[in-house]
C-alpha cells in the first residue's frame, strides 16, 4: 500500500493489538483502519506512544491542503474534518471504510488535546451548549426521545462541519 500523501511505500507495524501502516522514511504519516485510532488517541494508551516517533524525511515537502485518496479504497477521496469541537486538528477520514490518515505530528496533537474520551465528550457538550444557546444542554439532561434526537443531530452536524 502506498502513502496517499507522498507515494512512499507504507510499512505495516504491529504494536500490541494494533496494526497500522506508517510512512516511515517518507512524510511520516500513519494509516489507521476503522476503529484503530481509538486505541491510540489518548495519552494513557500504550500503542499510541510508539507511534509518536515515526521516522520521516525532513526534506520531503508535502501539500497538506491537498485532498488525498484512501490507501485502502480504490479512487475514494478522503474527507477532511476536525477531530474535535475545538476545531484545531484536521484529519482525513475515508467515507467508505472509516479509516483515518494522520499526517506527521497529528497523533501527537490529538493525544495532547484530551486526556480521555470523556474529556472530549465534555468539550463537545460545551461547544454544543454555546452553539445552541443552551437548548441542547436542556435536552441532553432530559431522558426523553427529543433529548436523544437533539444529541444525535448535534453530533451529526459536528461530524460534517
Amino acid at each position: 500500500m502506498d502513502c496517499p500523501r507522498c507515494g512512499h511505500l507504507l510499512i505495516l507495524i504491529k504494536i500490541g493489538p494494533l496494526e497500522v501502516d506508517v510512512c516511515q522514511g517518507g512524510c511520516g504519516g500513519i494509516w489507521f483502519d476503522s476503529f484503530e485510532l481509538q486505541k491510540a488517541d489518548e495519552p494513557h494508551e500504550t500503542p499510541g506512544e510508539a507511534l509518536l516517533q515515526i521516522e520521516r524525511n525532513e526534506h520531503l515537502a508535502v501539500d497538506l491542503a491537498k485532498r488525498i485518496k484512501c490507501p485502502r479504497c480504490d479512487d475514494m477521496i478522503m474527507m477532511r474534518h476536525y477531530w474535535s469541537a475545538r476545531k484545531d486538528i484536521e484529519v482525513d477520514e475515508c467515507p467508505n471504510c472509516g479509516g483515518y490518515w494522520l499526517d506527521a505530528n497529528e497523533l501527537t496533537a490529538i493525544r495532547k488535546a484530551f486526556a480521555s474520551e470523556k474529556e472530549k465528550e465534555l468539550d463537545f457538550d460545551k461547544a454544543a451548549y454555546n452553539l445552541c444557546g443552551g437548548e441542547l444542554a436542556k435536552g441532553h439532561s432530559s431522558q426523553d426521545e427529543s433529548a436523544n434526537q437533539s444529541e444525535n443531530l448535534a453530533r451529526l452536524l459536528y461530524r460534517y462541519s
